[in-house]
């Protein structure tokens, strides 16, 4: 009796095992035709869930020394964004946080542990997918990093320009659906990033 209630207990938890899928892609960093830092971004999907997650890393010297970190986390519900965080530290100090999370009938921004601003409409794609899903018939997306709605516009041929609330333009190019390098104004660096072809 005891062995068949295991029994059932383990089938019953095997059929409620979540269903993941999880994808890495790799970058370089470049800037002035040298490798100045890495970029990982991943994608893990469960069941409903889908949690985007970026890294990336820049080392160069520019007049001195120059350190930046950009960390991404962010998360859907069936195609509707819950959660995103962005960490960025410059010579290992912070230097930007913005918090955007999904409170029953609106968006809560914290920027730098400061209650911002709120966002009463839904947001459906974020700049962390572009890494992942060419932005076909997409014509806005959310910037994690300030809050803002960016402009995305199709230029022929797979290649998207995206353009801030600043007017700062970002280039992106796809091929077979997969973003093969972007043209990256970072606010505090320019930089390409190109997908390494190991991965």
């Amino acid at each position: 009796m005891i062995w068949s209630l295991l029994l059932i207990n383990f089938l019953t938890l095997m059929g409620n095992t979540p269903n993941v899928s999880e994808k890495n892609i790799y970058f370089d960093i470049v800037h002035k035709n040298n490798i100045v830092g890495s970029l990982k971004a991943s994608k893990t999907k469960t069941d409903a869930i889908t949690t985007y997650k970026s890294a990336t890393n820049i080392e160069t010297r520019i007049i001195k020394e120059f350190s930046v970190h950009y960390n991404y986390n962010v998360a859907f519900e069936n195609a509707f964004l819950t959660d995103a965080e962005v960490h960025i530290t410059v010579n290992k100090k912070p230097h930007a946080e913005t918090i955007t999370r999904w409170k029953d009938t609106y968006y809560q921004v914290i920027k730098d542990e400061k209650d911002e601003t709120s966002i009463n409409k839904s947001i459906n794609y974020a700049t962390v997918q572009l890494y992942f899903e060419e932005p076909k018939n997409i014509t806005t997306c959310f910037s994690e990093q300030d809050a803002s709605f960016n402009t995305i516009m199709a230029m022929g041929n797979h290649t998207y320009k995206k353009i801030n609330s600043k007017g700062n333009e970002n280039l992106y190019y796809y091929k077979n659906g997969n973003l093969i390098k972007a043209t990256i104004d970072g606010g505090i660096i320019k930089f390409d990033i190109i997908r390494k072809n190991n991965h």
